[in-house]
């Protein structure tokens, strides 16, 4: 039956914020707050080491007692035979698949892991606050130190920052951290991983310090163009004696030259935190937007008695949102129809241990398609993407992963809001996904208090929940939120604008399927899906029937399309052999599906767009009628095969532009025409059978860091020189100056290992990701061999650069 919530008797409302915010970015040794990296040298085993049991009374009584962790927890466990190895790291990619493992984690075994890693301080240490920061451990973690139980983790999502002061040992005495990782627990539906599989760093501070994500800012735009930041830094001291602090910020533009500054004085007890607060006045900021993301750096110092003792830098953007219930998203005044899509974490090869500069990679081509918008599905995300979503202007959708309002959840949500809440990228807080409560009293009351805990940290942003139902007329999470989220029920959007006086967005929409490369579905057999736009999930649409929905709504804020690639789990509408989904508009690799021309033909403006498909090559079908699509953001597009023209259309922005071409080989073109002037060609013929390999790296330069990684494509060429699509050899590779840390090749029924030197092409493409060695300069050299067809071969700079101070 049809509810309708009840009219508010005000006006529509409208959600607004103007304000800028500051987004950190990491800070290394600067002699004065030192974070240094932790995540080389780590020892580690796969699987459980059992903890020794006590017995005698002796053993019993000191088993209980601080310090005295047993066995691999402990200090004196020797680990000499366990593998070395460097952070991120995710465990379970590196396993096979089982047909009896669980379908949504990708038929991959989870199991536990153990880290361990050995380290010294100086003696000048002493004295310093020291801090471990795990950014993510999945799934459930017991952390040790010199054999103290330091950290029970119940989040593979959230971030740990452990103080080991009271138990670190200075001088040349070691210290041993122990973690227990269980990724056995599901805390998703889709894969997740295991392992501690985002970066880990080790603060080493003055006794009076800036605590983690202790910066913020509270701005507001005053009405001569102004900007009023209300500064909040949050101290610590750890001393004994109260401290008189002294706390600086400077702001400074890209070129160095301050453009505002301010300071103020703060008391902190011994063992207590305490804020200091004062006001930074920018006269005319360059703002933060799509096309131009504009940041700024705050550097802020705590001193006592005129001498520095800490000091953190950060990255600041200015921008104003508004949410209207009738017009939709407003950035810096502008309308915006939010471009979006959802997105889970992993990557061909990789798993969900990423590089920072793969995530990069992964947020480029979904600005290069048009996409301005990114909900972070179902997680709070790796700091490191929202400093990429900073530099690169793509607004973000913030989501806590855990529906649950008890305190422990509650610090988790709050966690990620203090943590990520300084970003100008992000526009809206979302508390959970598609919940069975979200319709009840209960999930009401729950909402309400997690929306509450969100604003005692950020009141500059509204809070929405991606539902997947519509609540008309009876309390629920709908009544809890600034901004109503709903997944799917496009026919719902209607009624609900008419029932609530409270702005909506799409916050999940879509749910279409397709196979890259594939041209014909074949649901029994093979598990492919056509990739012409018409293989959808019951709940969802295609994706050019949704994005209508969408962009005819201007009251709708805009979309997030499911998913901007393909993940591993998940793997509807089959099951077993497939491992990951079809739902991505680009594969796990990257590599674009026909969606991802259909959405940049309908998203971007700035240049033209014309793309073809399918490829050419149906020997065997001569004569038979070939289903082509074009997609153009055009007026016109004519297609032509071999020169002679199949006649000209009008551009659909909506549905694309389709012909029946029977069958001939040769050149098939399309030609688009704006205002009759032609912008646009593309093109695809029938080609030969593969003589060669070619490699073409995202990148022609790595910096010598250790840590910078690149992906190089893999495909077949003919005699002339010309992309085979239908290529599916198998290839293996060699490499001199860096290492090959994934492949993969997007073939959701592959179950060729993600770790090696070997990968087949699937449809005409595999993916080998290489990072370079610490310390590394010269020539990176990778090459690929196939059986009876030519080497392809690669070269990329590595420049020597400074290192990323570690602790050992």
């Amino acid at each position: 039956m049809d509810l309708t919530l009840p009219l508010a008797s005000a006006g529509a409302s409208t959600v607004s914020s103007e304000t800028p915010h500051v987004a950190p970015v990491p800070f290394y040794a600067t002699g004065v707050g030192d974070r240094l990296s932790f995540d080389e040298g780590w020892r580690f085993h796969r699987g459980d080491v059992a903890l020794p049991y006590p017995h005698s009374g002796d053993e019993t009584y000191q088993y209980t007692k601080a310090g005295a962790a047993p066995g691999a927890a402990g200090i004196k466990y020797d680990d000499s035979g366990w593998r070395m190895l460097d952070l991120p790291h995710d465990f379970v990619v590196e396993g096979p698949y089982d047909e009896g493992e669980n379908v949504g984690q990708g038929y991959r075994p989870k199991g536990i892991g153990w880290y361990r890693k050995t380290f010294t301080l100086p003696e000048s240490d002493r004295g310093k606050y020291v801090e471990l920061q795990l950014d993510g451990m999945a799934t459930n973690a017991t952390v040790w130190f010199n054999g103290n139980i330091v950290r029970h983790n119940w989040s593979g999502y959230d971030s740990a920052y452990i103080d080991l002061t009271a138990f670190a040992h200075f001088g040349g005495e070691p210290n041993v951290v122990a973690v227990r990782v269980d990724s056995s627990v599901l805390q998703g539906w889709w894969y997740e991983g295991g392992g501690l599989y985002r970066h880990a760093w080790l603060a080493k501070r003055s006794p009076v310090h800036l605590i983690t994500d202790g910066v913020y800012a509270h701005p507001r735009k005053q009405p001569d163009g102004s900007w009023l930041i209300p500064v909040e830094a949050t101290l610590n001291n750890i001393g004994e004696k109260p401290a008189q602090a002294e706390v600086r910020s400077v702001m400074v533009d890209h070129g160095g030259q301050i453009v505002a500054q301010g300071r103020g004085s703060v008391t902190v007890n011994p063992l207590k935190e305490a804020v200091a607060a004062f006001p930074i006045v920018v006269p005319n900021p360059r703002l933060w937007s799509l096309e131009e993301p504009n940041l700024y750096e705050v550097k802020t110092s705590v001193l006592i008695e005129g001498k520095e003792v800490d000091r953190l830098t950060t990255s600041a953007g200015f921008r104003t949102i508004r949410f209207d219930h009738d017009q939709g998203f407003f950035l810096n005044g502008r309308h915006v129809k939010l471009q979006g899509t959802c997105n889970h974490q992993d990557h061909a090869g990789l798993g969900v241990a990423l590089p920072d500069s793969i995530i990069e990679y992964r947020l480029r081509k979904l600005k290069e398609m048009g996409c301005n918008a990114l909900r972070m599905s179902h997680n709070a995300p790796t700091r490191e993407l929202l400093d990429v979503a900073d530099r690169l202007g793509i607004l973000v959708m913030d989501e806590n992963r855990l529906f649950n309002s008890s305190p422990d959840y509650l610090a988790m949500l709050q966690w990620m809001v203090r943590r990520d809440r300084n970003h100008p990228s992000i526009i809206l807080w979302s508390v959970f996904n598609e919940e069975p409560l979200q319709g009840t009293p209960e999930g009401y009351e729950m909402v309400r208090r997690m929306a509450t805990a969100v604003k005692d940290l950020d009141t500059t942003r509204p809070v929405t929940a991606a539902m997947n139902g519509v609540y008309i007329g009876k309390l629920s999470v709908a009544d809890a939120v600034d901004v109503i989220g709903l997944n799917y029920n496009t026919g719902d959007y209607d009624k609900l604008r008419a029932a609530t006086d409270k702005p909506i967005t799409s916050s999940e929409d879509t749910s279409a399927l397709m196979t890259r490369g594939e041209y014909a579905s074949d649901r029994a057999g093979r598990h492919v899906l056509a990739s012409y736009d018409d293989e959808f999930q019951p709940w969802g649409l295609t994706h050019r029937k949704a994005w209508k929905e969408i962009a005819t709504r201007p009251f709708l804020a805009g979309a997030f399309v499911w998913t901007g690639f393909d993940y591993r789990g998940e793997p509807q509408p089959f099951e077993w052999p497939t491992a990951s989904s079809s739902f991505g508009i680009m594969d796990l690799c990257g590599f674009p599906k026909a969606a991802y021309f259909i959405h940049q033909a309908q998203w971007v403006q700035d240049r033209p767009i014309l793309h073809l498909i399918p490829h050419w090559n149906w020997a065997g079908k001569e004569g038979q009628p070939i289903r082509v699509m074009a997609m153009s953001n055009a007026d016109t597009v004519e297609l032509r095969l071999n020169g002679r023209s199949l006649g000209e259309q009008k551009v659909d922005s909506f549905q694309m532009n389709e012909w029946r071409v029977p069958f001939q080989p040769g050149r098939l073109e399309a030609v688009a025409r704006k205002s009759g002037r032609i912008v646009g060609h593309a093109a695809v013929e029938t080609t030969e059978a593969p003589v060669a390999l070619r490699l073409t790296p995202d990148r022609l330069a790595l910096e010598g860091d250790g840590r910078d990684a690149v992906p190089v494509t893999v495909e077949a060429l003919d005699s002339k020189g010309r992309h085979v699509p239908t290529a599916n050899l198998p290839v293996t590779f060699e490499i001199a100056g860096g290492r090959i840390i994934g492949v993969g090749n997007g073939d959701a029924n592959s179950h060729e290992p993600e770790k090696g030197n070997a990968r087949s092409l699937y449809n005409g493409f595999a993916q080998v990701i290489v990072q370079s060695d610490r310390g590394g300069a010269g020539t990176l050299q990778l090459r690929a061999n196939s059986p009876g067809i030519k080497t392809g071969q690669t070269r990329m700079s590595v420049r020597a650069v400074g290192l990323v101070p570690r602790a050992t």
